[in-house]
């Protein structure tokens, strides 16, 4: 998912000021928004037990 796709998702959920924030901090207030632990990105992400997360294959491919 690109960031404007996240941007949307966010903006959908009344998540503002979408424009200024990168694409961690938008899926990270996403969690927030749903709930959710926002850690999306966190050092401990390839042992995540979260299986169902809509960001888990992207957040266990990136590079920190």
């Amino acid at each position: 998912m690109n960031v404007a796709e996240i941007r949307e998702i966010a903006k959908t959920m009344g998540i503002k000021a979408t424009s200024k924030m990168k694409k961690a901090e938008l899926i990270q207030a996403i969690q927030r928004h749903e709930g959710n632990a926002d850690c999306y990105g966190a050092p401990w992400r390839l042992e995540c037990g979260q299986d169902d997360c809509l960001w888990r294959r992207d957040c266990q491919h990136q590079s920190h």
